[in-house]
């Protein structure tokens, strides 16, 4: 048998005793009988409860029922004349008194039981429940590991927990806290509710830090709590849910008041049992000092008339001594849910019968224990249908359930205690998350739990402050925060440490310092040396560390790369770096041929075609209609050539006539200019600028040679290289200095050096400043950050990070940067090599264009050429003369000129041939005139 459930079965067995002789279901009971049947409608039926009566809940619960039972036994349109009996047992929150309760109620023929209030006790009787198939509804049993799988009869009619502590997980969310210690009643309704808090913050990021259980009982020991209180406030954590039973927790807050942590800083937050309390009597003042800036939960109930008749008529009954609280009106629900559901099973022809319970008789070994009392209702299952069935609006809403045995639609009031009472601060609901709204008016809408949706009033804080609490500070206790350092051998503008002393100091070290003190509260912390001081240490082993607990931060030129942001949180970058490539290079000097260099290669080949190409097109164009595109082939072919290579200096004497040829030459023309002006300004700097000039063009053209590259020892440029870039590890040569950097470049890939450093662009700039034969090669190929690392959701984090930001805004922290990393002469030449010549992809644009252009042209002009054929075409169709023949000879032909062309020619069109040709003409026109009028 299980261990866990041997007291279970121990109890059972003997408290089987209490039960003596046999009992009887609504008729006489038949010795030589196992069933005993009943009739469909008897005149009473028995429903049993079991509760503590005289504890917060028990007290207002017992005059709930009460209450229901008085209103179903005096309304005919319920139950139709059966009486419904409440029988009440108290059960002291004792899982051993639950049990006997619940035996008890056996002899009185109960087919249901309202409870257990408290889980520990329904823990217990719900397996009675499951053995003899009696339907239980608890009104106050929170713990969500009842489940309905392990326990099919058990129904909560009251909120289960694991609603409650997403709320309280989501509240801590809103307010953006990482870090929460609990302290919960050491029991099942403890253990079970924190460890679903538990799991609901892992799922946003925040995490328990700290877990204590208090003892379970009427008797509080003050001092247990002072310790556990003592030990708390020695914790990072400002943060502390409270999930306890009345008693304990006022307890605890009464204590935390003496201790000084109901001050400003702290964040309580209580779950429903205070307003539990808070709704049912009216607390001392002395009580309320204690709980002042609270936060607690309420099950909200939605404020309807019923439910403001029901106060109304409450208010009477107690005289105002007693308050309501939903526990209550949980409880009053919960009976009326039972008479509904009875009421239903008799109208479907349902009979109260039993049967004799005999798995637990002894079979032949002589016990004494008497077990023929012990009967299972054999329509249990039938009325726990119409049970979890039901459909009503009761004071408490929507008496609903849904595949979970769970009530429909759960949501909770937020509270905040202020003064002699408490306000409303919002609601949560499993609908929507957080509002300042009602739920009933949300469940209008589509759920909406965006961030940006969640919202809440403002809180007066412990210590009487509306400002929200940090949430954490660092304990008191005396322990300084272990930060680790790396030992470099190399670049000690960065990180090194003091000769001498445990002190470290460089740029990383000083903006870490600068950082802290912007904080507003002490951070103590000492400086922790990692490597051995012969070799610069990885720093992936060190950021490892902090995973560990060894180290609590590092600080140092640490890059921030994936696969280290997955397992630390990082502050905000406070040096820019990424990966560059440094390699040797040569001065080019201007010489003979330098008026080459502007234009590459391909440039010049592509720009002489479309010289030709331009020339030849315009010939077409303008060979019939032109007469200074006509003559022999060799004057054509010269023509060509010469108006081809005039126009790169617009000097072109040849005139175009046709409107095709024009719009070419236009193009052509803006095309030439654009080639010209950059020729120009690329010659201008060649001639003017020192030019650098390398093998190596960047990362693209190292990685497709096979030439060995060098890396700085420690950098994470060796993981990047391998894994993500897919250099093999075998060219890569690690380096630890400036010296070996420098070395190694200058003997090169052929005597046992590299063709390449890789390395983060801080370190190249220290080293280029006292390395002027060397450059930065091609563009920046990642982009990262240097941060100070902290374990995950570490607070430090977001104040570094913010205190960096506050640095970067005033100029200290380029202030810091100018003092540790100056520069010598040489480096202000530490310009990338970046070739000043022209490639052709500058201008692939402007070429297309042109070329469409004559494209469109030839296509054009063709079109005419046909359709002129088409219309020219021989009568006689016996002609020797082809279609080619044909064709050739109408392009070569000369195109006779209308009369309006040769007005044309005769006017601002003429040409300069025809108007010396018509100059003699003239002159002997006016000759004869003058000869007459002298005659």
């Amino acid at each position: 048998m299980n261990l866990f459930l041997f007291p279970y079965f121990y109890f059972y067995c003997v408290l089987v005793l209490v039960l003596g002789e046999g009992r009887g279901v609504y008729s006489n009971s038949n010795s030589n009988s196992n069933s005993n049947v009943s009739f469909s409608r008897p005149t009473f039926v028995n429903i049993g409860a079991i509760f503590t009566f005289d504890s917060s809940i028990g007290k207002v619960a017992k005059l709930a029922m009460e209450e229901a039972v008085k209103d179903i036994n005096s309304n005919s349109n319920i139950l139709h004349g059966t009486q419904l009996r409440l029988h009440m047992q108290t059960s002291n929150c004792s899982g051993f008194d639950g049990m006997i309760q619940a035996l008890r109620f056996m002899e009185t023929d109960v087919i249901a039981i309202l409870g257990p209030q408290s889980s520990v006790v329904s823990h217990i009787v719900s397996h009675v429940a499951n053995e003899l198939r009696v339907p239980m509804l608890s009104f106050a049993a929170t713990d969500p590991t009842l489940s309905s799988l392990q326990f099919p009869f058990f129904v909560r009619t009251t909120l289960s927990d694991l609603y409650q502590m997403t709320a309280v997980a989501e509240i801590i969310d809103f307010y953006g806290w990482k870090e929460v210690i609990a302290i919960y009643v050491d029991d099942d309704y403890g253990r079970n509710g924190v460890s679903v808090l538990e799991d609901a913050l892992a799922g946003r990021r925040c995490r328990i830090s700290y877990k204590a259980g208090i003892k379970s009982g009427p008797d509080v020991d003050r001092g247990e709590i002072t310790n556990l209180l003592v030990n708390v406030a020695q914790m990072q954590s400002r943060v502390i849910v409270v999930h306890a039973h009345s008693n304990s927790g006022f307890m605890i807050f009464k204590v935390a008041r003496y201790l000084g942590m109901m001050q400003e800083g702290y964040v309580w937050i209580a779950t429903d049992w205070l307003s539990t309390v808070l709704d049912s009597s009216s607390l001392p003042l002395e009580t309320m000092d204690t709980l002042q800036g609270a936060l607690g939960l309420r099950q909200h109930t939605p404020d309807t008339d019923k439910k403001k008749a029901f106060f109304t008529r409450w208010n009477k009954i107690t005289g105002g001594s007693l308050g309501l609280h939903s526990y209550g009106l949980h409880a009053y629900d919960s009976v009326w849910l039972v008479a509904r559901a009875i009421d239903e099973f008799f109208n479907q022809g349902g009979v109260i019968s039993c049967t004799n319970y005999t798995s637990l008789h002894d079979k032949g070994k002589g016990g004494g224990l008497n077990l023929d009392a012990m009967s299972i209702f054999d329509n249990g299952t039938l009325l726990l249908d119409n049970i979890l069935q039901s459909d009503f609006v009761g004071l408490s809403g929507p008496m609903k359930f849904d595949l979970d045995k769970n009530l429909f639609r759960p949501a909770y009031d937020i509270i905040n205690v202020v003064g002699n009472g408490f306000r409303r601060i919002g609601y949560w609901s499993n609908y929507s998350g957080l509002s300042i709204v009602s739920p009933e008016t949300l469940y209008a809408n589509p759920p909406n739990r965006s961030s940006a949706n969640q919202h809440l009033h403002s809180v007066i804080w412990p210590g009487e402050t509306p400002s929200r609490p940090r949430g954490w500070v660092f304990p008191n206790n005396g322990k300084q925060l272990r930060i680790g350092v790396p030992i470099r051998v190399s670049f000690h503008e960065f990180v090194s440490p003091v000769k001498g002393t445990d002190t470290f100091k460089g740029f990383c070290v000083d903006v870490f310092a600068a950082a802290v003190n912007l904080l507003p509260y002490a951070v103590p912390y000492r400086f922790v040396p990692f490597g051995d001081g012969r070799k610069n240490p990885s720093y992936t082993e060190l950021v490892n560390s902090i995973t560990t607990g060894y180290f609590d931060g590092a600080v140092g030129d640490i890059a921030i790369v994936t696969n280290r942001t997955r397992i630390v949180d990082f502050t905000q970058p406070y040096a820019a770096s990424g990966l560059v490539v440094v390699a040797p290079f040569k001065k080019i000097n201007s010489g003979g041929w330098s008026f080459l260099q502007p234009f590459t290669p391909s440039m010049w080949i592509v720009t002489a075609c479309f010289f030709f190409f331009v020339g030849i097109v315009v010939w077409i164009l303008e060979h019939r209609i032109n007469d200074e595109f006509r003559g022999p082939p060799k004057q054509q072919f010269i023509t060509i050539l010469w108006f081809s290579l005039s126009t790169l200096f617009f000097s072109h004497r040849e005139n175009t006539v046709s409107a095709l040829g024009r719009g070419v030459v236009l193009i052509w023309l803006f095309v030439v200019l654009i080639i010209n002006s950059s020729y120009t300004a690329s010659l201008t700097s060649i001639l003017t600028v020192q030019q650098l000039s390398s093998p190596i063009s960047g990362i693209d053209s190292l990685k497709a040679s096979d030439e060995p590259i060098g890396f700085q020892v420690g950098s994470f440029a060796e993981r990047y290289l391998t894994e993500d870039i897919g250099i093999s590890k075998s060219r890569l040569v690690a380096l630890g200095s400036p010296e070996e950097y420098a070395k190694a470049l200058q003997l090169g890939p052929n005597k046992g050096g590299v063709a390449a450093i890789i390395d983060e662009r801080p370190y190249v700039e220290i080293f280029l400043s006292a390395q002027c034969t060397f450059r930065i090669v091609g563009q920046e190929f990642t982009r990262s950050g240097w941060g100070f690392a902290f374990p995950r959701d570490s607070p430090l984090a977001v104040d570094l990070s913010t205190a960096i930001l506050q640095l970067s805004e005033t100029g200290d922290l380029q202030r810091i940067h100018d003092k540790w990393m100056t520069r010598s002469t040489c480096s202000l030449d530490n310009t990338e090599i970046d070739s000043d010549r022209l490639q052709l992809k500058s201008f692939w644009g402007l070429f297309i264009i042109c070329g469409l252009a004559c494209f469109i042209a030839l296509l054009i002009y063709f079109l005419q050429i046909m359709l002129l054929l088409w219309r020219s075409a021989p009568s006689e169709p016996a002609s020797n003369v082809g279609p080619m023949q044909r064709f050739l000879s109408l392009v070569d032909e000369k195109k006779d000129p209308s009369r309006s062309e040769r007005r044309k020619r005769n006017g601002d069109e003429m040409s300069p041939e025809d108007q010396i040709e018509r100059q003699p003409k003239r002159i002997q026109i006016v000759t004869e005139a003058e000869f007459k009028s002298n005659n």
